[in-house]
C-alpha cells in the first residue's frame, strides 16, 4: 500500500511540474524552457522585447513582437490558441505581462522564461541573430570590470537598462544618495543590454541590480528596487 501510495503521489508531482497551473502559465528555468522548445512539437515562441533588443540576439525560432506596440497583439492573434506558447524577455517582468494577456486572449498552454535572457545567458544557452549564427558577447569583460573597480574606496554598481522602470525610479535615488557622500562613494551605472558578457559572467537574472564594492571587495548586494533609507545603511 505505501509503495502505491507513493507511487501515486510521484506521478502526481510530475504531472504538476510538467504542466501549467490552473490557469495555463507557467513559469520555468532556462534549462527547463529550452528543453521544453527543443520536445515541442509545434513551436510558437515569442520574444516581447524591443526590435532592437531582438536584432541583437534571440532565442532560435523566435518571433518578434514588442509587447510595448501592437505588434504584440497583432502577432498573438495569427498564433494558434491551443498549442503551447512560449514567451521571454530580458529579465521576466514584460514577458510575465506578455503571458498574462496570453492567457486571457485564450491561449491554453503559456510558458514564460523565468529570469528571461539574462538567465539564459547565466545559463550558457545559445542566442542566435537574424541569420541564425551564434551572437558575438559584447560589451565590458569580467576582467575589464574588475580593472576599473580595482583601487577604488568605496564603489556602487548599478545594473540596469533604458527600458526598465525600476531602474528608472531608483537612478534619482542613487544619484542623490551618492552626492550626499560627497565624494566618499562613486557610482558606476552598466547597462545590461550593452554588456551581456559581463551580465553573463556575474549571472544577473534580473534588474536593477546593485553592487557594493570596498577597496575591491564585494560586500553588499541588492536585487529589485530600494528606498533611500537602506542606502543610509551602507
Amino acid at each position: 500500500m505505501k509503495s502505491l501510495l507513493f507511487s501515486l503521489l510521484t506521478s502526481l508531482i510530475l504531472f504538476s511540474c510538467s504542466t501549467p497551473a490552473g490557469n495555463g502559465l507557467q513559469d520555468l528555468s532556462a534549462t527547463d524552457f529550452q528543453s521544453a522548445l527543443q520536445t515541442s512539437p509545434a513551436k510558437q515562441v515569442l520574444d516581447v522585447r524591443t526590435p532592437e533588443e531582438f536584432a541583437g540576439g534571440h532565442i532560435a525560432g523566435a518571433i518578434s513582437a514588442d509587447i510595448s506596440s501592437e505588434a504584440f497583439q497583432q502577432t498573438a492573434d495569427a498564433l494558434d490558441k491551443n498549442k503551447a506558447i512560449y514567451v521571454y524577455c530580458l529579465s521576466g517582468g514584460r514577458s510575465s505581462q506578455a503571458a498574462q494577456q496570453l492567457v486571457s486572449m485564450g491561449f491554453k498552454e503559456v510558458y514564460n522564461l523565468g529570469g528571461g535572457i539574462l538567465a539564459w545567458n547565466a545559463a550558457s544557452l545559445p542566442l542566435s541573430t537574424e541569420i541564425g549564427a551564434p551572437i558575438q558577447q559584447a560589451g565590458m569583460t569580467l576582467t575589464a570590470f574588475e580593472t576599473q573597480i580595482k583601487g577604488k574606496k568605496r564603489v556602487i554598481i548599478d545594473y540596469n537598462a533604458t527600458w526598465c522602470g525600476p531602474c528608472k525610479q531608483l537612478s534619482p535615488i542613487l544619484e542623490a544618495y551618492v552626492k550626499d557622500q560627497k565624494g566618499a562613494v562613486e557610482l558606476i551605472k552598466i547597462d545590461v543590454d550593452a554588456n551581456p558578457e559581463l551580465a553573463k559572467a556575474k549571472n544577473i537574472e534580473a534588474i536593477p541590480y546593485l553592487e557594493l564594492y570596498q577597496n575591491g571587495k564585494l560586500t553588499w548586494k541588492n536585487v529589485g528596487l530600494i528606498g533611500r533609507e537602506e542606502l543610509d545603511k551602507l
